[in-house]
């Protein structure tokens, strides 16, 4: 097997190496560094929650365990346990993810945090690190993930069948763990190479209600954080990981632009392009619910006298909420649930909203479950032609007494229309509020929005230690 070589290689890991080394909390724009520190809020109260409320949780933390990762000092989030870093940043990753309740960017069809922070708390600790520095770190991780993404094609990549939260995210893990270990540029290049190698994430989930969504993010971020100390160690990764012959780029979608992975790099702030989640499902069913919620206020709409709901989003919203219709009508799990518009829609249709606690109490509700069987998904012309830039949607409601429209371009929670501190805060205490005492959850979320005047960021996150807090009945 012979491979043709480009003439004219663009150096993609050579200057997103560089760009990582370089970048400094100094450096980041005033915007930059008040985003990042919304969007490490905003993770690690998911983290939190999905520790004690995620039915996955119990054999991920019991996995760790057996295989020797609990015996260390770094912090999972809302566990009074300490965990070896590799350890740590595996169980933040996946519980960071469990919940599908975690940042998103719309063109980049990807999960930007989870992989990442995990990566970077557990160095961090394992470090001594300083908040500004684990600030630069993250931020570097978010702006390689996202364009390399964005390099190559969301919907060529998922069509592959691959995951790019996970796919990708391993190079953001790797970036952000290796600035922390105190990689220059060959050693971040080094390191891209090795987690080239480890870079994985498959969307089998979506046909069989797995759990490997969540397991593979955390992979992502343990991975990284092995590769950068492989790195650091003088182990050498492969050369030109991004754009080599056989490389990611290459390997993992048929037409890459490589030319996307460096654009604009460190003009254009990616992680300003983050949006936070207000419900907890696949982002492309926030525009429909959004659109759903509404009317239903609006309308007062009663949900018995509804004969039929129409949902509209793009091609490659349809095929992950949409299709196929039967199965997405009759969820079965809480991951057939947030990749379910039917679902998703017949819940917000009940009750106003969609909640984390709604899973469990609607899966097997037979009113709510009779609504999913009259709501169809569809693509939308209009929500299509808008993707990727927006995750629009349009929902039609047909009423024994009226129908009505509504079609959301911009779903809450994205930039142009972004959460409030105070919902962002409330979306925090709603989640770690359950397993915290009020004095450390507010002294969390405080040192966590003012993580760049932390001096040690361990002692921080060890407020979230449930043996420093309050005891789980039962556990």
């Amino acid at each position: 097997m012979s491979f043709q070589q480009e003439p004219t290689m663009v150096q993609v890991t050579k200057i997103l190496a560089e760009f990582a080394h370089g970048l400094s909390y100094e450096t980041l724009p005033a915007a930059v560094r008040s985003r990042s520190k919304q969007l490490i809020l905003d993770l690690a109260g998911n983290i939190i929650r999905a520790r004690h409320d995620a039915e996955s949780s119990p054999s991920l933390v019991a996995a760790m365990m057996g295989l020797g990762y609990g015996n260390g000092d770094c912090t999972v989030l809302g566990d009074s346990h300490g965990y070896t870093p590799p350890g740590a940043a595996m169980l933040n990753g996946a519980l960071a993810h469990s919940l599908d309740f975690d940042d998103t960017h719309a063109a980049g069809s990807i999960h930007a945090g989870a992989p990442i922070i995990p990566a970077a708390f557990a160095v961090a600790e394992q470090q001594g690190a300083a908040g500004r520095d684990v600030i630069a770190a993250i931020v570097a991780g978010y702006e390689i993930q996202i364009r390399l993404s964005l390099a190559l094609g969301p919907s060529d990549h998922y069509d592959r069948g691959f995951h790019p939260t996970a796919t990708c995210g391993i190079f953001g893990a790797t970036a952000a763990a290796g600035k922390l270990l105190g990689l220059d540029a060959a050693g971040l290049a080094s390191a891209f190479g090795v987690a080239l190698s480890q870079a994985a994430g498959s969307m089998q989930f979506l046909h069989e209600g797995g759990w490997t969504k969540r397991s593979h993010v955390g992979q992502a971020a343990m991975n990284g954080v092995i590769a950068a100390t492989l790195a650091a160690e003088g182990f050498r990764g492969a050369v030109d990981a991004f754009e080599g012959q056989v490389g990611f780029l290459h390997a993992y979608a048929p037409a890459a632009d490589h030319a996307r992975a460096i654009a604009d790099l460190g003009g254009v702030w990616e992680t300003l392009n983050v949006a936070v989640k207000p419900y907890p499902s696949c982002r492309y069913s926030h525009a429909p619910l959004d659109a759903l919620i509404a009317l239903r206020a609006a309308h007062q709409i009663n949900p018995q006298e509804i004969t039929r709901v129409t949902v509209g989003v793009s091609k490659t919203g349809w095929k992950i909420i949409g299709d196929p219709e039967i199965t997405k009508q009759h969820p079965k799990s809480v991951v057939d649930g947030q990749f379910s518009m039917p679902f998703c829609a017949a819940v917000a249709l009940r009750t106003g909203g969609l909640g984390w606690d709604d899973y469990r109490r609607h899966l097997t509700d037979p009113e709510t479950l009779a609504l999913c069987a009259r709501i169809e998904t569809g693509v939308d012309p209009k929500a299509d032609a808008a993707f990727p830039a927006t995750m629009a949607g349009r929902v039609v409601i047909e009423t024994k007494s009226g129908q009505y429209e509504a079609y959301v371009e911009t779903p809450k929670g994205e930039p142009a229309n972004f959460v409030t501190d105070d919902e962002l805060l409330g979306k925090f205490d709603g989640l770690a509020g359950p397993y915290l005492g009020q004095a450390a959850l507010k002294e969390l979320s405080s040192g966590l929005l003012g993580l760049d005047q932390v001096e040690d960021v361990g002692a921080l996150l060890h407020l979230s230690r449930r043996s420093q807090t309050m005891a789980l009945a039962g556990e």
